[in-house]
């Protein structure tokens, strides 16, 4: 809270003190003016039951007195990147930085693990490489790298690199991180079946809640890929199941809801998350699809939340705002910009996916080349992509037709 902030919600109490007939010579008294922002006016109590922000509490009273302790930093900056992860709220990632920032060069791996962390986070790949390279360069079992690396080159579609990763993982004897790694690659490169049996051996191999409920959200996503539904609904429930809160199960979770055309599930499912801009979308597509009253004012809320990220720079969600401009605001040809520049950073299923729907839309069936190039170099044979490219393929013949 800035120091204008607090000295408003110091005067709100004043004037509230003074309409209840309490303390009122307060009113004529000086001002209180804190001298600097990290002056301290309140202390306000606990919710029961708040571990969270107690051990928040705990770490920054601690980081505060020692700010040069690498080891404290670099657990304080995780978990605030764990929350953000968690709740889908990028301040996390700033307060992060912060901290990080505090501590003098050369930074020890893990703290270079977090960074590159916070930097993929912000779409930072390459910087995010470098970073998980160093911090191996100092650790070479450092397998939270090993993995991470491998994501983000798959994302990229780098399958090649990202399959030395999973290998090293292997290496290390990571069995659930090396088989989740090899199982999402073979996804990724059409072997949906051995992505599968791969993605249930990583899931037998491990007890960790957080392991499984990434394991059982990426087996849904291949068993949908495969047009396999019932498992998929199979595997969604049981990661729901396990209670955590995650920002990319709840999207995979609607997305699954909205192409089964299962409106007043997502609403369910979303009504709580309207603060996470990527499920605020979700919720305002089902809303839209109900004619509930409440989708116009979501709607502008996006473009609002679109608009002011544009003006940082921050192009994280792009393909959420290509969707937007594409179903809210049906302006295709904005929606197609979109998802072309951001196909060009990273290169999953679902970026793929609003190319096409895209291009399809705007009547540019030549648009969408790179992600058709893309699945003729994988192999890419998940559902609805594949039955969309062919949409696309055969409007680019009618259109070239005499």
């Amino acid at each position: 809270m800035t120091f204008l902030h607090r000295l408003f919600h110091m005067y709100q109490r004043i004037a509230l003190a003074g309409a209840l007939g309490v303390c009122v010579a307060v009113a004529h008294a000086a001002p209180f003016l804190p001298s600097s922002d990290a002056t301290v006016l309140e202390r306000l109590p606990f919710r029961a039951g708040d571990t969270t922000a107690r051990e928040l509490a705990a770490l920054r009273r601690a980081n505060l007195q020692t700010p040069q302790d690498a080891a404290l930093a670099t657990r304080l900056a995780n978990r605030y990147f764990e929350l953000a992860m968690e709740r889908g709220d990028p301040r996390y990632v700033g307060y992060a930085d912060a901290v990080l920032q505090q501590l003098s060069a050369p930074l020890p791996a893990q703290a270079l693990l977090v960074r590159a962390k916070l930097r993929q986070y912000r779409h930072g790949f390459s910087e995010g490489l470098d970073d998980f390279a160093a911090a191996l360069a100092l650790d070479p079992d450092l397998a939270e790298a090993h993995s991470w690396r491998g994501a983000i080159l798959m994302v990229q579609a780098r399958y090649a690199q990202a399959g030395d990763e999973c290998q090293a993982l292997e290496r290390l004897g990571r069995t659930t991180l090396a088989l989740g790694c090899s199982g999402l690659l073979a996804a990724y490169t059409g072997d949906l079946a051995g992505a599968d049996a791969r993605l249930q051996r990583a899931l037998a191999a491990t007890t960790d809640p957080g392991n499984r409920q990434w394991l059982l959200t990426r087996m849904a996503e291949v068993a949908t890929w495969a047009a396999q539904l019932d498992a998929a609904e199979r595997h969604f429930q049981s990661a729901l199941a396990l209670g955590r809160n995650d920002t990319y199960l709840l999207a995979a979770r609607a997305d699954f809801l909205l192409d089964a055309a299962r409106w007043r599930d997502v609403v369910t499912l979303l009504a709580p998350w309207e603060q996470v801009d990527t499920l605020l979308l979700r919720l305002a597509l089902a809303e839209q699809q109900l004619g509930l009253p409440q989708a116009l004012a979501h709607g502008q809320t996006l473009g609002e939340r679109f608009d002011a990220a544009r003006q940082r720079g921050d192009t994280t969600h792009q393909t959420e705002e290509a969707r937007y401009f594409l179903l809210v605001q049906k302006d295709t040809t904005t929606a197609l910009r979109l998802a072309l520049a951001n196909f060009e950073v990273q290169r999953e299923p679902r970026d793929a996916r609003i190319v096409l729907e895209a291009s399809l839309a705007a009547r540019k069936p030549q648009a969408a080349e790179p992600v058709l190039a893309w699945l003729a170099a994988n192999g890419f044979r998940g559902a609805p992509l594949r039955s969309l490219a062919d949409q696309v393929t055969a409007l680019g013949r009618a259109r070239a037709a005499p």
